[in-house]
């Protein structure tokens, strides 16, 4: 049996719907709903700290005929991931690589977690180089928390709703179906597919962490590649886990330094986003194989510069927003 079907039937008997619930009263439910609430956020913050990371995809089957599923892709090292805001229903969490390489430690920015609570919207891929607003019905934000993945730059990623639940000793949260666009490890083969759509999963374990996702990986038939999807073709089926184990084997003191030199920059790179999804109903920029977007390697240059300081975030920043501007101008 495949690992990920069976882990996904595992979190599907243990989710709360499956079980019994007793009628309460209006008061016994704000409690158990603030409860709920609480437990949602340690758990969510509770994915901050030092840790050895292995990141495992694998393509387990194939649905299109004469494609054959690429080789395991195993990777690791070490990351940080530190807490960058929190105003109770809104948390960014940023994760840092701090790696060793020749005799060096090499210091990467790496992606960015936002979890908002019972959001209106959240930022959906919408195809090839499109991502929008979308809004989320009343229903399906009840209780349910958002998570927006972004990229090394802070350009979008993926976004997506669901639910933490906490029986069984399992405190776990379960995306609904998310559209993203290729990885990088994918995109810089030019492979037949060109987008996934997945189901992820974060759950705690008693060391750390564990991110999962099922991946459909499709290509473009002859729909619209701005979002009707109703001609894709699904190529392959790849099951992630990147596990997040608690380390103390590693100095993590390079990547808060270059945290703390590079914040400020990064808080108006954020914002900068942010403004172009708000006044566009979403953002349009070019990805690109090699960086995610065509933003990703002057937007990085920019803060390599300012850990280095051979420029001041204040220089800097207008040249950031002047590469995004011009990048999201369809």
């Amino acid at each position: 049996m495949r690992r990920l079907l069976f882990t996904a039937a595992l979190f599907t008997a243990l989710a709360p719907a499956a079980l019994a619930q007793a009628p309460q009263t209006p008061a016994a439910s704000a409690s158990a709903a603030a409860a709920t609430f609480a437990r949602d956020r340690q758990a969510i913050l509770a994915q901050t700290g030092e840790f050895r990371v292995r990141f495992d995809m694998r393509e387990m089957v194939s649905f299109l005929p004469g494609y054959d599923p690429l080789v395991p892709k195993l990777s690791g090292g070490h990351e940080i991931v530190r807490l960058i805001s929190d105003d109770g229903r809104h948390i960014r969490l940023q994760h840092i690589l701090v790696m060793e390489h020749g005799g060096q430690t090499v210091v990467v920015k790496h992606w960015r977690q936002d979890w908002t609570y019972e959001p209106d919207t959240v930022l959906t891929y919408a195809g090839p180089d499109t991502w929008r607003l979308t809004p989320v019905n009343a229903d399906a934000r009840r209780g349910a928390w958002s998570q927006t993945v972004w990229q090394t730059d802070d350009s979008p990623r993926y976004g997506g709703v669901g639910h933490w639940s906490h029986d069984h000793g399992l405190s776990v949260w379960t995306s609904d179906p998310t559209w993203r666009p290729l990885a990088r490890r994918d995109a810089i083969r030019h492979p037949v597919y060109d987008r996934y759509i997945g189901t992820n999963r974060h759950a705690l374990t008693p060391s750390g962490w564990v991110h999962i996702q099922d991946n459909l990986k499709l290509e473009s038939g002859q729909g619209d590649a701005a979002g009707d999807t109703a001609d894709l073709i699904a190529v392959v089926q790849e099951d992630v886990v990147n596990s997040y184990t608690r380390s103390d084997a590693f100095d993590p003191g390079p990547g808060d330094r270059y945290w703390a030199a590079t914040a400020t920059y990064w808080a108006a790179v954020r914002a900068a986003w942010d403004q172009v999804a708000t006044d566009r109903g979403g953002i349009t920029v070019e990805e690109v194989a090699e960086s995610g977007a065509v933003t990703g390697t002057p937007l990085m240059d920019l803060a390599d510069q300012i850990a280095d300081g051979r420029i001041t975030p204040e220089a800097a920043i207008p040249r950031a927003r002047a590469i995004i501007a011009a990048a999201t101008t369809r």
